[in-house]
């Protein structure tokens, strides 16, 4: 029997793991699976050794805090993937924790083949790891097309798979009309999926939210939450006496939720581009401590944190980053937005011509399988 090894850091890598998964499982049901994962690989059936949540950390400060923690982690995902002996070793994205669990591997047994999904953003900052990774990795998986030459230049062996996101769902239609009244706007909040974002966006929404309230009496505002985080939101919620907001969990309610909202309020990161794709204008708000920001600013090559707005070269979606980052300036964005329509429809058509240019041919789940199809020769 074959084996894979999962390695994942975070929900997004979770999520965009189980998508290939599922691909994988359509094809071939003699697989044995193992990894470091979540609720989305969980739900195929793939258990983790630990809970994702014991690795996720966000920001500089607090990885120097946690160094031996994680160090210690590395070392016994290591001793558990050598014991396991896969034939593949797929990392997915979280590249300072899962890169430097594949660089190990791969030296104590090179035989192992390792993928990895989702680049490292190099054109973000830290170019100069191509030329490292070059030594550990087989094959990388690249979600943008641009991001190919940066790998060819190095001679490492990688493939455009597009963008899961950006793939057509076929979802469960489900009677919203318990969550949603009928004379009322939708407007979606993602306050990120990392409880330590969430801790720091959720209370900028909340005040934005009261904003609203104070001049409109139309809108129902939606946060869309992991499992993990939607305690913490709800309990928020109630401290607050809200009557037009509440929070879901569910992926298929949250599309279909999504799909039905007239506008967006979004933590920078890749759910931006399922937003993209379903056609809802938006824009991106982002916050972290002083110091991480600091540190950040002198180290990122790049003007945005939006990959819409990267590619562009150009803000197409506005972004609220650190300072400007506060409900009153949310407040002034989306009000601007909902009494202009005219620039909701221009953000649309400019972010849907960006879309058709980073889209694989058929889907990134199915591209990527099938290159880890390939190494397994099967």
């Amino acid at each position: 029997m074959k084996k894979i090894f999962i390695l994942t850091g975070e929900p997004s890598g979770d999520k965009l793991a189980s998508t290939v998964v599922a691909k994988l499982k359509q094809k071939h049901s003699d697989i044995e699976y193992l990894s470091v994962g979540g609720s989305y690989l969980n739900s195929y059936g793939v258990k983790s050794i630990y809970d994702l949540k014991e690795i996720t950390y966000i920001g500089f400060t607090s990885v120097i805090l946690n160094i031996l923690k994680i160090r210690n982690k590395i070392n016994l995902t290591v001793k558990k993937i050598i014991e396991f002996n896969p034939d593949i070793l797929l990392s997915v994205d979280s590249p300072d924790f899962t890169l430097r669990v594949a660089q190990k591997v791969k030296k104590i047994n090179p035989n192992i083949k390792t993928i990895h999904y989702v680049a490292p953003q190099v054109w973000v900052w830290r170019e100069g790891r191509v030329k490292k990774i070059k030594n550990f990795l087989d094959h990388i998986l690249l979600l943008f097309n641009f991001e190919k030459k940066y790998f060819d230049k190095e001679n490492i062996k990688n493939t455009f798979v597009g963008h899961p996101l950006l793939e057509t769902k076929n979802n469960i239609k489900t009677d919203l009309s318990n969550l949603i009244k009928k004379d009322k706007k939708i407007i979606s909040l993602f306050a990120g999926s990392r409880i330590s974002e969430t801790n720091i966006l959720l209370p900028i929404l909340l005040d934005f939210i009261k904003l609203m309230n104070e001049r409109f009496n139309q809108y129902y505002f939606i946060f869309h939450s992991t499992v993990s985080n939607k305690d913490l939101i709800k309990e928020e919620l109630k401290k607050n006496n809200f009557v037009n907001v509440d929070v879901v969990s569910d992926e298929n309610i949250k599309s279909q939720i999504l799909s039905k909202s007239i506008f967006a309020v979004v933590k920078s990161g890749t759910i931006s581009l399922e937003i993209c794709n379903l056609k809802i204008p938006s824009i991106i708000i982002y916050k972290m401590n002083f110091i991480n920001f600091l540190i950040l600013k002198l180290l990122v090559k790049v003007k945005f944190a939006n990959i819409i707005n990267i590619i562009n070269k150009k803000e197409i979606i506005p972004e609220l980053i650190q300072n400007e980052c506060n409900s009153k300036e949310i407040f002034k964005s989306v009000v601007y937005f909902l009494n202009n329509p005219e620039l909701m429809e221009k953000q649309i058509y400019d972010v849907n011509i960006t879309l058709n240019e980073i889209r694989s041919k058929t889907s990134s789940s199915a591209e990527a399988s099938a290159v880890v199809s390939s190494y397994l020769g099967i």
